[in-house]
């Protein structure tokens, strides 16, 4: 079976936006996993404390479920009749998170078995093969130096890598997935900004300017404000 796709375009013309044009923006929404067994699939990832979106049986022959991280602007999909890939052959699935040791606790305590912390002696990427990681976290904690991994039952495999410090220009997307996570960084912003106005010596009328900046930042990472 073959798909027909149009002819190439040069980008940059009328015809197509360049890469970086706000007409070409565009986000990672969905990744298909392969999986043998649907019902088994959604009780490992509802284990996980993942969000169930979807679950539609359409027809005997094709369903699709959809399950979303927590703070994650992507989702996953697997199901029948969604993917000709093997099941269990993803891997290099990568997770972001602020604390691996936290991550890794959640994890063992959900009952997932998880690999030990290791990093790579590069500093740059993870190797495939395991006898080239190195044991425990990257030195001096390093962001995007250290990692895990754990597979789930088909052993599409899955690795959770800790983000302390975005890589500068990175665009990150602000997500808050409760009115309580929104308080809590509310609250925190709150308190760094009366810190800033006692170094300033006044009040900010930019106030939400600063908030907006600080919050953005923190979310993602990065240096914050002072």
């Amino acid at each position: 079976m073959s798909t027909q796709m149009d002819e190439p375009v040069v980008a940059g013309t009328a015809a197509t936006p360049a890469v970086g044009d706000p007409a070409f923006a565009s986000k990672l929404e969905v990744v298909v996993i392969p999986v043998a067994d649907v019902d088994r699939a959604k009780a490992f990832y509802e284990r996980l404390g993942w969000t169930l979106d979807v679950d539609l049986a359409v027809a005997a022959d094709y369903r699709v479920v959809e399950f979303t991280p927590p703070g994650s602007p992507a989702s996953i999909i697997f199901g029948t009749g969604v993917t000709r890939a093997e099941p269990g052959s993803a891997t290099g699935l990568h997770l972001v998170v602020p604390d691996i040791e936290a991550a890794r606790a959640v994890l063992v305590a959900r009952g997932v078995a998880t690999s030990k912390i290791f990093h790579e002696a590069t500093g740059v990427f993870h190797h495939e093969e395991e006898e080239r990681r190195e044991p425990g976290l990257a030195p001096e904690r390093r962001s995007y130096g250290s990692f895990l991994a754990f597979e789930d039952p088909d052993g599409n495999t899955w690795y959770v890598q800790e983000v302390t410090v975005r890589i500068p220009g990175r665009i990150v997307q602000t997500r808050y997935d409760s009115p309580a996570e929104l308080a809590v960084a509310l609250r925190a912003a709150a308190v760094a900004h009366g810190r800033h106005e006692e170094r300033i010596g006044h009040e900010d009328p930019e106030w939400p300017t600063w908030y907006a900046e600080y919050m953005v930042r923190a979310a993602a990472g990065q240096e914050l404000p002072e």
